[in-house]
């Protein structure tokens, strides 16, 4: 047989110490089956019932044959063909059944994301062809195994297009897998990617969609307030990050994270008297991020001691950020993704610097003498704790202060910091969800206008919308030009109003709806009063 020949045979190459290896034309098939793959759920109803998804999808797998087309020619022309390796790493596949749990949990109170189930899918093919083609255009061996699933389940967790704009979701994966494989540095002696490939993306598309202002092409607002829907969220997601917490030994990085959000909130409630975020001592999406998005163990700090000032100088970053952008007008939901690539372009600082540290006994955890695989459970252990105590002082998954509209009037009452502005975007909030004690009340705040300039116009619309949902104080409000008719939330409005981030109370009888108001500080709720 000619040289030539036996080199388009797929071949296994075998090396001492290291796993199989295979080599051959036939090899090429596999990124192939990835466009392929994209084919077949372009004939899916989901895809094909929107144009532009539907071309997106198709665009993605034709990207992929065209490449794979031209890396064909140059195998055929150099006799030199990829070369892969079946490689399944703990930290990929462990991490991806975590972030998949976390999928199944959430989907199950918020369908949008079972709806995305074969937008994932397309996503993940179109990530594995376009890795393999990306390592052999670098002449490398491709390491097969489940590197590309975190990947694409963290974006997802936290950022995807909507269908008319899902051509810049698989731009946005190229994007990550590029920064991966061209963005590297030297770290004890071998060349590695510098940023998280996820954190990456995220941060760089997040940045163009605040400067643009387009945030709206995206689902990123209702997934940061989605979570919540999911019942005892942040229990679910505390276990969920004990497993990645357990096998890797991050503790200290998520840990440090929530601890000083937790610390920092703590200090601004007791300075100004108001909650650091609305309606939690750390929102859903954040506790979410400090778990599965910037504990990449590739892109933090080898050190114990650095990987603790990793996470308090993340749990910083969010903290400062969350102002920043409001004071920008921007969504402050891309807190926990903006400063994720910087603190990874920190970590090679963190470790020089916290070496010349003569001792880190006190990051530790363990005695002198002790067995260093010891102390990751010993940290394990103090952030259970912490995470108990949190969670009974009512920082978690308990009713907020929050929570609580009266509070937010009280605290604008009192010109608290931020009060007033928060108070109109709660009710913006329930009124876009059809409360018609909000949206009337809404209405007065702009025709009186004491925190916030008179807009007549506005005040009118929220009339209209009020009184179409059968508020006659709103109705009454849109006939005279001067009225300014108040009255206490309705019981449909209470079903909304109490809700706690959490479902719609439709379901919870009268008697335990008026206790929940009551106990949120609607007064006229109370017994006696009611009475």
């Amino acid at each position: 047989m000619p040289a030539s020949a036996s080199k388009r045979q797929s071949r296994r190459v075998s090396e001492t110490g290291r796993p199989q290896a295979w080599s051959g034309e036939k090899i090429l098939a596999l990124p192939a089956l990835a466009a392929f793959g994209l084919l077949f759920i372009s004939l899916q109803s989901r895809v094909q019932d929107n144009r532009i998804l539907l071309a997106s999808t198709l665009g993605a797998g034709a990207v992929l044959l065209l490449w794979l087309g031209w890396q064909w020619i140059g195998c055929q022309r150099d006799g030199d063909y990829p070369v892969i390796r079946i490689l399944p790493r703990p930290q990929h596949y462990v991490q991806a059944m975590v972030q998949s749990s976390v999928f199944l949990y959430w989907g199950y109170y918020w369908s949008p994301v079972y709806d995305h189930f074969w937008l994932l899918l397309a996503q993940l093919l179109f990530a594995y062809g376009f890795d393999m083609l990306l390592a052999w255009s670098r002449r490398r061996e491709y390491l097969l195994g489940f590197g590309p699933f975190p990947i694409i389940f963290s974006i997802n967790l936290f950022l995807w297009f909507r269908d008319d704009w899902f051509y810049l979701q698989y731009i946005m994966l190229a994007t990550g897998f590029m920064g991966k494989e061209y963005v590297r540095w030297m770290r004890d002696g071998r060349s590695v990617h510098i940023f998280n490939p996820s954190a990456f993306a995220l941060g760089l598309f997040s940045l163009a969609l605040i400067v643009t202002g387009t945030t709206g092409l995206t689902w990123g607002r209702e997934i940061a307030s989605t979570l919540t829907l999911a019942p005892n969220i942040y229990a679910f997601l505390f276990l969920a990050g004990l497993v990645v917490m357990y096998f890797f030994s991050i503790t200290l990085v998520a840990g440090m994270a929530a601890i000083s959000l937790f610390a920092m909130s703590a200090l601004y409630f007791a300075f100004t008297g108001v909650p650091y975020f609305i309606d939690s001592e750390i929102p859903a999406a954040v506790f979410l991020g400090l778990h599965l998005l910037v504990t990449d163990p590739s892109t933090s700090p080898r050190t114990p001691l650095g990987k603790a000032l990793f996470g308090l100088l993340y749990g910083l970053g969010v903290f400062g950020l969350y102002t920043l952008l409001g004071a920008f007008g921007a969504p402050t939901f891309y807190d926990k993704l903006l400063c994720v690539p910087l603190l990874n372009l920190s970590v090679i600082a963190i470790d020089r610097a916290v070496k010349r540290i003569p001792s880190q006994s006190w990051a530790l955890l363990w005695k002198r003498g002790w067995n260093p695989a010891r102390a990751n459970p010993a940290h394990m252990a103090l952030w259970i704790a912490v995470f108990a105590g949190a969670s009974l002082a009512g920082g978690t998954d308990s009713r907020h202060t929050g929570d609580s509209l009266p509070f937010w009037q009280q605290a604008c009452a009192e010109s608290r910091p931020k009060a007033c502005n928060r108070l109109l975007q709660l009710q913006a909030t329930y009124c876009n969800d059809n409360s018609a004690w909000a949206c009337n009340e809404l209405g007065v705040l702009y025709r009186e206008g004491g925190i916030i300039a008179a807009d007549e116009v506005l005040a009118s619309g929220f009339f209209s919308r009020a009184c179409e949902l059968k508020s006659m104080a709103a109705c009454q409000n849109l006939l005279r030009g001067d009225a300014l008719y108040r009255t206490p939330p309705g019981d449909l409005d209470l079903r909304l109003l109490l809700r706690e981030g959490g479902l719609n109370l439709m379901e919870i009888p009268l008697a335990d709806l008026y206790r929940r108001a009551c106990d949120h500080g609607w007064q006229f709720a109370c017994g006696e009063n009611r009475a």
